[in-house]
């Protein structure tokens, strides 16, 4: 017999989850038929709690029910003896600091209370109430337990829980308290309206020190800025080794899933890259998006890519990122769909199978291979005209963009946020005692380049190959200078440039006061200001001479 059930507007035949090997026919008919009942506005009925412990009893395993605010049964699960396993529940209601609008019902064998698996799924899913029922050795139900989540309090304190000795004492009208507990969480949490469509708690684990930790998160909140997301915290901790699993220990990702409930999180970002089975083991505990900073950066990526060229390069890039992560698990990517770490050339290929996903990636890698080819014999023209290329690097955000548009006059997209721009753009630039030449914008670069990325955009970069002079134009505000000039000479380093004649200038002299930039061009550092124009002259008598010696050499 098919039991048809109401799910949220819909309608689906009953389902049974979990652990159902060896259950006679008998015993899944009559755990079919629970979908039938409701609870109405209670907690818990006593006769549903009657029915569920003989029913428990009988079988010899925990059984379990999720149960929605209407008082409908969504979900029967089995379990083993000693537990049972919530099945993927992503799809349910999500608002930002609000429950899931579903709680939790178990046997228990025995009088035992709430154990830590059960606060922790609690937490890490939002849910409504967990709710433990007692079997006793005869089959009846015995005492009671039932955990909810509390809002910021001054106690730090996480959950409430209470304790009744039969179900027929549990008085406790369920709708009216859930609305009101989501109603002073909201009163407490202060919930700011907001545009964004995402709101992300940035993680940092890390055996780093403590300044190189706070300079990557400077850099991961900038990223999250520059790809719409809202940064309502940031946490900093440092490990003397990572575990392989979480990440982070088990205990300080319950505490982080539970602020991003009191904040109103949709997200978690981690500030290095998950492995497969971090991203499903974290996944599997919380059902907000988990993505980490490569998947930022390919998200932006997605975003800025113009060309025909780009986007392939990015959609390369993102079905090699997400080819290892998506096997065998279908909950954690399926989160990322149309949104962060989903977007783009690549989001409708998150949930194709490997066959697909290999053919798809052969594809794109011939037609990469095509317009790396037409690149190649624009590459000789212009090598046969003689005419002198002046390629601009630089870390993103550096000003090359602003440059290029002071130094030919274009109109480029230049913006204040990483990444503006990832399309390579070549303008003709007149160099007095040179003439004409060409002038080269490449894409930014960044520390801790995801490699997938640096082999799609590997085509683009060989357009380096052939400038006579390197330009790396440099931000003299960062707090982080070196470490930025050092990202980018390693990443020339990489594509063998690194011997190029090349000139370093510091940009954005504009933002500096007068005895700044006295003191640093006594030190012979060459600035200039794209938006202002000083220090351009200087910057074109340097690269004459540059090229000049490179075409005599």
């Amino acid at each position: 017999m098919k039991v048809e059930i109401p799910h949220y507007g819909r309608c689906r035949i009953a389902k049974l989850y979990g652990e159902l090997k060896g259950l006679q026919r008998s015993e899944v008919k009559a755990l079919e038929r629970l979908y039938r009942r409701r609870v109405r506005d209670l907690l818990i009925t006593p006769e549903l709690a009657k029915v569920l412990c003989q029913l428990s009893h009988q079988v010899g395993r925990q059984i379990g029910l999720l149960i929605d605010r209407k008082g409908n049964i969504t979900h029967v699960i089995v379990g083993n003896r000693q537990r049972i396993v919530i099945p993927d529940i992503s799809y349910f209601r999500y608002y930002p600091g609000r429950l899931k609008g579903v709680r939790c019902v178990h046997t228990h064998f025995g009088d035992k209370p709430l154990d830590e698996e059960d606060l922790t799924d609690l937490a890490m899913l939002r849910l409504d109430a967990m709710v433990v029922l007692s079997v006793e050795e005869s089959g009846m139900p015995g005492s009671v337990y039932a955990a909810y989540l509390l809002p910021p309090n001054p106690e730090g304190k996480r959950w409430e829980i209470q304790v009744w000795r039969h179900p027929s004492e549990v008085n406790l009208s369920f709708g009216s308290f859930v609305s009101e507990l989501e109603n002073q969480m909201a009163r407490e949490m202060a919930l700011k309206a907001t545009t964004s469509e995402e709101r992300a708690i940035l993680i940092s684990v890390t055996t780093r020190g403590k300044m190189e930790a706070e300079y990557s998160m400077q850099e991961l909140v900038r990223l999250a800025e520059s790809s719409g997301v809202e940064v309502l915290d940031t946490v900093i901790q440092r490990v003397a080794r990572y575990n392989p699993k979480y990440l982070m220990g088990r205990g300080k990702l319950q505490e982080l899933i539970i602020k991003a409930l009191y904040l109103g999180a949709t997200m978690l970002i981690f500030d290095r890259e998950l492995t497969p089975v971090q991203v499903n083991a974290i996944g599997e505990l919380t059902d907000l998006k988990v993505i980490d900073r490569t998947q930022l950066i390919l998200d932006i990526f997605a975003r800025r890519a113009l060309s025909k060229e780009g986007k392939i390069q990015v959609e390369l890039a993102q079905l090699r990122y997400m080819y290892p992560r998506i096997l065998g698990k279908g909950t954690a990517m399926s989160r990322l769909a149309g949104g962060i770490g989903g977007r783009g050339p690549g989001e409708t290929k998150l949930e194709i199978d490997r066959r697909r996903i290999k053919k798809r990636i052969s594809l794109l890698e011939r037609q990469l291979e095509e317009l790396r080819k037409q690149r190649r014999e624009r590459r000789k023209r212009r090598q046969k005209s003689a005419v002198p290329v002046i390629s601009l690097v630089g870390y993103t955000n550096a000003g090359k963009t602003t440059l290029l548009n002071r130094l030919t006059g274009a109109d480029a997209l230049a913006e204040d946020r990483l990444f503006a721009t990832l399309d390579p753009t070549n303008r003709v630039l007149w160099v007095p005692e040179v003439g004409e030449c060409i002038l080269t914008d490449t894409v930014g670069f960044i520390r801790s380049m995801p490699e997938d990325l640096k082999v799609a955009f590997r085509a683009t970069l060989e357009e380096l190959e052939d400038a006579h002079v390197i330009v790396q134009v440099v931000d003299v505000t960062s707090p982080y200078v070196e470490e930025e000039m050092e990202a980018v000479e390693g990443i020339l380093e990489e594509l063998d440039l690194h011997l190029k004649p090349k000139i370093v200038v510091y940009n954005k002299a504009d933002l500096l006061n007068e005895y700044e930039r006295e003191l640093l061009e006594r030190e012979g550092k060459l600035l200039i200001s794209a938006v202002t124009g000083y220090g351009i002259e200087k910057l074109l008598r340097a690269v004459a001479e540059r090229i000049n010696f490179s075409l005599k050499g």
